[in-house]
C-alpha cells in the first residue's frame, strides 16, 4: 500500500497546500506598500490590488513562470501621478502611464535586439542616481503637510505630530531592530499602530465604511490620452527600467539563477512593461517588482514562482471587497505623512547610493555638472515650455541628465 498512487497524490497535495499558504503570505508582505501608492496618489485601493494581481498574472505569462516576483504599485510614480492628476486628471494621468509602460516595451525590444550595453552608456549612474533623489526628494513638502495635518480637517497640528511622529517611531523600530517576517513589514506596523492610536483619539471616520458595499467591482477608471500628460510621464519610466534589472540581479543572486540570461531581460522588461499597460487600463498605479517580496523569498526560500501566482490570485480575490478599500480610506493622513518622511527620504538615498557605488568622481566637472542641474531643475520647479508641451519635476530632470551625459566630453579621471 505505500507504494500506490494514493500516496503520491497526498504529496502532491501537501506540496500544494504549502504553494498556497506561502503565496498568501507573499501578498501580506507586499500589502504595506501595494496600498500605500493608490492612498497618496488618491486612485482605488481595490483596483490597485485587481491590477496587482492581474500585472503579475501578465509577467509570468510573459516569462514563462520563471522568475518568483510579484509586481505591484510603483513608488517611482508617486510624485508624477499627483502632479499629473492636478494639472491634467485622472483620466489623461492613466493614459500617460500607459505611454510610460510602452516605453518599457520599447526598451525590451531594443535589449533583445542589441544587449544591455547602450542601455548602461545612456543612462549611467550619474543619470539615473540623481534621477531617483528627485523622484524622493520632490515629494519631502507633500510628506510633511501630511505628517503635521496641514490638508487635514478635524486634526489639529498637536494630535497630528503624535500620530505621525507614533507611526514613524514604529516603523523605524521593526525596520532596523525587528526579526524574521516583522522586518518584511516595517510600514504595515507603522500603519497599524497608528491608525490604532487614531482610533482612541477619535479622529477616524467611518462613514466610508458604513457606506460600502461588503462586494462590489472596483472603480475602474478608463483612460484617456493627452500630448501633456504623455509628455510629462514618458521620461519617468527610466530610472524604474533601470532599477529592473537590479531587480532581476538580486532575485538571481538569491535563487542562483541567472534570470538576465533566462528567461531574458528583454522578456522580464516586456512582462514590466505589459503588467503596467494593462494596470494602467483598469485605472490602477503601474506596477514594477517588489524589493519586500525578494526579501521574503530570502527569508523562507520559496523560490517556486507557482507562489507568485497564488498571491496574484488572492489580491485579485481581495479587490472585490469594497469595505477593505472603504476602511484603508479610513487611515488619516498624518499616520501616512509620519512613514512618508521616511519612504520618500529612502528613495533619495537609493538614488546617492547608486552614485556612491558607480565609484565615479563626483567632483570632476562633468559628473559634478550633471548631478546639479538635474537635482536643481527636478527639486527647484524649473519648467521648459508651457501648456500642452511644458516639462517640469522628474520629466525635466531625467531629459536634462540624458542629454548632458551625451553632450559633454568624458570626465578625464574616467578616460
Amino acid at each position: 500500500m505505500s507504494d500506490s498512487p494514493p500516496s503520491a497524490t497526498t504529496v502532491s497535495a501537501g506540496s500544494m497546500s504549502r504553494v498556497i499558504l506561502t503565496g498568501t503570505q507573499m501578498l501580506f508582505v507586499a500589502f504595506g506598500s501595494l496600498v500605500l501608492v493608490p492612498l497618496l496618489t488618491g486612485l482605488d485601493p481595490n483596483v490597485a490590488l485587481f491590477t496587482a494581481g492581474i500585472g503579475t498574472l501578465v509577467f509570468h505569462l510573459v516569462t514563462g513562470l520563471s522568475v518568483p516576483v510579484f509586481l505591484a504599485s510603483s513608488f517611482a510614480f508617486i510624485a508624477p501621478i499627483n502632479s499629473s492628476i492636478a494639472n491634467f486628471g485622472v483620466s489623461a494621468t492613466l493614459g500617460g502611464m500607459i505611454a510610460a509602460g510602452l516605453v518599457y516595451v520599447a526598451i525590451s525590444q531594443a535589449v533583445r535586439l542589441k544587449g544591455t550595453a547602450w542601455l548602461h552608456r545612456l543612462l549611467p549612474a550619474v543619470v539615473v542616481g540623481p534621477v531617483i533623489m528627485v523622484i524622493g526628494l520632490a515629494l519631502a513638502p507633500i510628506a510633511v503637510q501630511m505628517a503635521t495635518g496641514a490638508n487635514s480637517e478635524g486634526i489639529g497640528y498637536g494630535r497630528a505630530m503624535v500620530l505621525s511622529m507614533s507611526s514613524l517611531f514604529v516603523t523605524l523600530i521593526l525596520a532596523v531592530f525587528g526579526r524574521g517576517l516583522l522586518r518584511l513589514v516595517p510600514i504595515m506596523g507603522g500603519i497599524v499602530v497608528g491608525y490604532l492610536l487614531a482610533l482612541t483619539m477619535g479622529v477616524v471616520d467611518f462613514t466610508p465604511v458604513r457606506e460600502a458595499a461588503w462586494l462590489a467591482l472596483p472603480s475602474f477608471t478608463a483612460p484617456s490620452f493627452h500630448w501633456a500628460a504623455i509628455l510629462f510621464m514618458i521620461p519617468v519610466a527610466i530610472a524604474p527600467a533601470v532599477e529592473h534589472i537590479g531587480d532581476m540581479v538580486a532575485i538571481g543572486s538569491v535563487t542562483g539563477r541567472n534570470y538576465l540570461d533566462k528567461p531574458g531581460l528583454h522578456r522580464t522588461l516586456l512582462g514590466d512593461g505589459l503588467a503596467t499597460i494593462t494596470a494602467s487600463i483598469f485605472g490602477g498605479p503601474p506596477n514594477t517588482t517588489y524589493s519586500e517580496v525578494t526579501g521574503a523569498v530570502t527569508l523562507t526560500r520559496a523560490f517556486d514562482p507557482r507562489i507568485m501566482v497564488v498571491a496574484s490570485f488572492t489580491a485579485i480575490v481581495l479587490a472585490f471587497f469594497a469595505k477593505l478599500g472603504a476602511i484603508l480610506q479610513t487611515i488619516p493622513a498624518p499616520v501616512m505623512g509620519g512613514i512618508m518622511t521616511l519612504l520618500f527620504g529612502s528613495i533619495a538615498v537609493v538614488g546617492m547610493n547608486t552614485l556612491v557605488r558607480s565609484g565615479k568622481p563626483l567632483t570632476a566637472p562633468r559628473n559634478l555638472v550633471i548631478v546639479s542641474l538635474v537635482l536643481v531643475f527636478g527639486i527647484g520647479g524649473m519648467q521648459i515650455g508651457g501648456g500642452q508641451f511644458a516639462l517640469q519635476g522628474v520629466s525635466l530632470a531625467a531629459l536634462v541628465g540624458i542629454v548632458l551625459n551625451l553632450v559633454l566630453p568624458p570626465a578625464k579621471e574616467e578616460e
